[in-house]
């Protein structure tokens, strides 16, 4: 018997005829408006961009389906009685124009949220400020291997509202989820998993507590049977559980826990009701650093109640990691060049710097978020034997460094640069047989590149032409 989405059926009734605005031309809108245009949505798209920063193809779908654009910084003062709003994650709530539409009666949303509320079978979330591409990743393939049929999407892979046609209530939906997605979310995920919270974003949020209010929003919602995942390590997420609504469970890799999925001493064990069983031995995965063994304990946590422990394990050790994350690019002159260009903040550097036992050629730096570069300068005196930097951030990790080294009567040499090329070149030159150059920025990418990915890309056209 086929299947029929109830739910999906009334949106489609309701949204025709219904004066429709999207926020922003990003990747997700694209298909979303295609969806809505094909349901008969009377649709106007906003887009602080003007037309020439717009491409061509888009511009002429645009004007082959005749759906108005209002582009420009202030494009929002044209957001007038709507019945429904569109935003991207981009586009935070707290805008004043889609404050004062709220008020007039529109729904506001967005192609995640409104996936989450027509999505017929379960659900796992995850968020994180760090990790959260690995653990999502992670918990797709074990899921994908238990021979469920599953969905990838979110902050990751490809935008899935309207893929809400070939899903049934059998399914799995496995969504990363950032903080701006997750802002104003009325709805959460059945398995909701947080990897850690530390200050991230704070260029664009208004503070720190709008952050961790944000990531809230993936169990805020939940209902007794539902699951929260937290790290026991990390000090925001360890006292979460008492807002939760439903069954809280934890992983560590410092502490001895009764129940959860532990760390302990190379080897990830899970625990029941005082007992210990073992998972796996480290030694046997492809992925390195404490930071992604506290990844996969969150994912086994996420799937042992879908997939047997022994299929999980097996998985596990098959996974050869996510682009861009730690990933190994070549060796030359037995020196190994790691990629980590989704490291966009000082924690997630420091882990990095500690994935590895080798000395580093650390290659960091780029747009500043507002962060606190002050936890990176140990690590780095203690495992860097070359320290190469660059772009708006440089002189932030220049001088907690140089203070650092101050304190511990210590010198290592550090090149500032004024472009990856020069990077390359010099990280190539000063690293010795037996070291690691690893690319782990700590910043965003946007003084010099469209996204990590980009700069990723750029990192290892370079590194392989050496």
């Amino acid at each position: 018997m086929e299947y029929i989405n109830e739910k999906l059926e009334e949106f489609k009734k309701y949204i025709k005829n219904k004066k429709v605005a999207i926020i922003g031309l990003g990747v997700s809108n694209i298909p979303l408006l295609d969806y809505l245009y094909n349901l008969e949505a009377n649709i106007t798209v906003f887009d602080h961009r003007e037309e020439n920063e717009i491409s061509q193809e888009i511009m002429s779908k645009l004007k082959k389906l005749d759906i108005q654009i209002i582009n420009g910084i202030d494009c929002l003062d044209e957001l007038k009685n709507f019945n429904v709003i569109f935003r991207s994650p981009s586009c935070l709530p707290s805008k004043p124009e889609l404050i004062r539409e709220a008020e007039n009666g529109a729904l506001i949303t967005t192609e995640i949220e409104l996936l989450l509320k027509m999505y017929p079978g379960r659900s796992i979330g995850i968020t994180g400020s760090d990790g959260k591409t690995t653990t999502s990743s992670l918990i797709y393939e074990i899921v994908k291997a238990g021979g469920y049929n599953c969905h990838l999407g979110g902050n990751i892979g490809t935008p899935l509202f309207t893929k809400l046609e070939e899903m049934t209530d059998e399914d799995i939906l496995i969504l990363e989820l950032s903080s701006f997605q997750l802002m104003e979310m009325q709805i959460s995920p059945n398995i909701a998993v947080i990897t850690n919270i530390s200050p991230n974003h704070l260029d664009l949020h208004n503070s720190y507590d709008e952050y961790i209010e944000s990531k809230k929003n993936i169990f805020k919602y939940q209902e007794q049977n539902d699951t929260l995942i937290l790290n026991y390590d990390n000090e925001e997420t360890k006292k979460l559980d008492i807002e939760a609504n439903g069954k809280v469970i934890y992983f560590s890799s410092k502490s001895k826990l009764d129940n959860g999925i532990i760390l302990d001493d190379g080897i990830i064990k899970e625990c029941k009701d005082r007992l210990r069983k073992h998972v796996l031995n480290t030694k046997d995965l492809k992925l390195r650093g404490i930071h992604n063994y506290e990844n996969i304990c969150a994912a086994i946590l996420a799937t042992r109640d879908l997939v047997d422990v022994k299929s999980i394990a097996n998985t596990l050790i098959d996974f050869n990691g996510v682009e861009h994350r730690i990933e190994f690019v070549r060796e030359n002159n037995n020196v190994k060049w790691y990629n980590d260009s989704v490291s966009s903040s000082p924690t997630r550097a420091i882990a990095g710097i500690n994935a590895f036992d080798e000395k580093i050629v650390l290659i960091a730096g780029g747009y500043d978020k507002n962060l606190d570069y002050a936890p990176m300068a140990k690590p780095i005196v203690d495992k860097v034997s070359t320290l190469i930097l660059l772009g708006d951030t440089s002189t932030k990790i220049f001088d907690v460094v140089k203070e650092e080294l101050e304190k511990q009567n210590k010198t290592i040499p550090i090149y500032v640069c004024e472009n990856l090329e020069q990077t390359i070149s010099l990280a190539n030159k000063f690293s010795n047989s037996g070291e690691v150059v690893l690319f782990s920025p700590a910043s965003a990418s946007f003084d010099m590149f469209k996204n990590a990915v980009e700069r990723g890309l750029k990192f290892k056209e370079l590194v392989n032409k050496i």
